[in-house]
């Protein structure tokens, strides 16, 4: 078996939190992912080859200085995207799980249907099904 950690693509990404706590069981109810790693400022979840480690935003400064870090829910700066097999059907489970959602399903012009949704912090989250 391959090491994720060395694999091409994205290995890891890191979002910035204002509460660890929620931003886990957000993630972990949501998407239903493994709990990889936690600490009092941390905790790391498992999707596929890729682990999104959801950092209390009071720590990003030593990871990103000189750059200056955002404030939770300050707008849109970038969306995560999940392929799906069926746009409606995600939908309905997400909702399941108390997702609310930002826009969709909608047919995009260029052949996915659509649907986008936040995490606590404001992170976008999309799912896609290709079209026929």
């Amino acid at each position: 078996m391959t090491d994720p950690r060395t694999a091409p693509g994205i290995g890891a990404i890191t979002l910035f939190v204002a509460d660890v706590e929620l931003a886990k069981a957000w993630y972990q109810r949501v998407f239903d992912v493994l709990l990889v790693y936690e600490d009092d400022v941390s905790a790391v979840v498992q999707f596929d080859n890729t682990i999104v480690n959801l950092l209390a935003v009071s720590e990003a400064p030593g990871l990103v200085e000189p750059a200056p870090v955002a404030a939770p829910n300050s707008g849109a700066r970038f969306q995560f995207t999940i392929w799906v097999d069926d746009a409606d059907a995600t939908v309905a489970d997400l909702r399941s799980r108390g997702v609310e959602l930002i826009n969709g399903p909608l047919d995009r012009p260029w052949g996915q249907r659509t649907a986008c949704f936040a995490d606590p912090d404001g992170s976008l989250w999309e799912v896609a099904q290709t079209l026929s």
